[in-house]
């Protein structure tokens, strides 16, 4: 045998387990920061471990959504700004459970890259821990998966899973809409994480660069608008459900715009009239539809266009559902109201301005 040539390792092969344990070492501070009750652990094991009794549940049921973040990823790539789009993945993933009524209890990652940087996954697990700790929830482990020949050099895809719980009974949407309930908006900040194919097409045949000033954002550049943080809506929502008990239903804006997501939690029977006059459009939504030549229509079917959240709430309740969420940094905005509908599940009154 020690005439031979030496054999090949894995790291000839293009992956580097020394790199994925200097990783590992890198964000364990940064796992530690979003421990909460019913989730103390470090992570290295095989499984994440959550103990619903020490959160402080009785009867829970669970509730779970998993996300990514679409191509917003490319424009970070090229932008060259990792440590933003953690707080996209989570965010996607918590919203969509506290519209359920649930409150976020843990998080796991998957980052799936060609070859793993350390110092870049960490950024990126930065803003996963960020988001965490903005929904309350704890990241209790994940997975990297270094992958040769599957993505190009520097390219990496990121996906989060994530449980919630609610005590039984007190899901959402509940079952007793009224003709009159009121709909609140609650302000975005900014395009979140949808619609970003259509996005990059539009900054490809506007001439600019992603390093160039932002049309609609100015003292930043196009990239770093563009990768404005999806908000995270959880905690102002727990609280005003839990303080007023007036909220009937939630929807988070994602992809599909108001057009698909509102009708989702409506009950049977009714629609949404959505007057477009009282939405105040961000600027970026402006900047994407004339630049683009985009329809209202389609706006309104592709992007969140300013209100990332919408409440359904008894008319006698709105004010101080409002208020709880305005006390704790929300912009609400009352948008709509719920109607008896035989078939329209959504009606736009007015027009959007663009």
């Amino acid at each position: 045998m020690g005439g031979q040539e030496k054999g090949l390792t894995y790291a000839d092969a293009g992956v580097d387990i020394n790199a994925g344990n200097r990783f590992v070492d890198l964000i364990k501070p940064l796992v530690r920061s979003t421990r909460r009750k019913g989730a103390d652990s470090e992570i290295g094991g095989f499984g994440g471990v959550f103990d619903l009794k020490a959160a402080g549940f009785a009867d829970p049921v669970l509730v779970a959504a998993n996300d990514g973040v679409g191509t917003k990823l490319k424009i970070a790539i090229e932008a060259g700004i990792q440590n933003t789009v953690g707080i996209d993945l989570v965010a996607m993933c918590v919203n969509d459970l506290v519209v359920q009524g649930a409150e976020p209890l843990f998080f796991l990652d998957y980052l799936a890259t060609g070859k793993l940087d350390p110092e870049s996954a960490t950024a990126i697990v930065e803003g996963i821990a960020e988001g965490c700790r903005q929904a309350g929830c704890a990241l209790i482990g994940g997975e990297t998966a270094e992958m040769p020949g599957m993505y190009s050099a520097g390219d990496y895809d990121l996906a989060g899973f994530a449980v919630g719980a609610a005590e039984r009974g007190q899901l959402l949407p509940t079952d007793d809409m009224a003709d009159g309930d009121i709909i609140l908006g609650l302000a975005s900040s900014g395009l979140h994480s949808n619609g970003f194919s259509l996005v990059r097409r539009i900054v490809a045949e506007s001439g600019l660069t992603l390093s160039s000033d932002s049309p609609f954002a100015p003292g930043k550049t196009l990239g770093e608008a563009l990768l404005e943080p999806t908000h995270i809506y959880v905690k102002p929502l727990l609280e005003a459900m839990r303080s007023t008990h007036g909220i009937k239903a939630l929807a988070h804006i994602t992809g599909g715009g108001f057009t698909d997501n509102i009708p989702r939690v409506l009950n049977a029977g009714y629609a949404a009239k959505i007057d477009l006059g009282s939405l105040d459009v961000s600027p970026v939504f402006s900047w994407l539809a004339k630049t683009g030549n985009i329809e209202p229509a389609e706006m309104l079917r592709t992007f969140n266009c300013g209100t990332g959240m919408v409440a359904v709430v008894a008319e006698g309740q709105a004010a101080q559902v409002a208020a709880v969420l305005q006390a704790l940094g929300e912009t609400v905005t009352p948008i709509g109201r719920v109607r008896p509908s035989r078939s329209d599940r959504i009606v736009y009154l007015g027009e959007l301005d663009l």
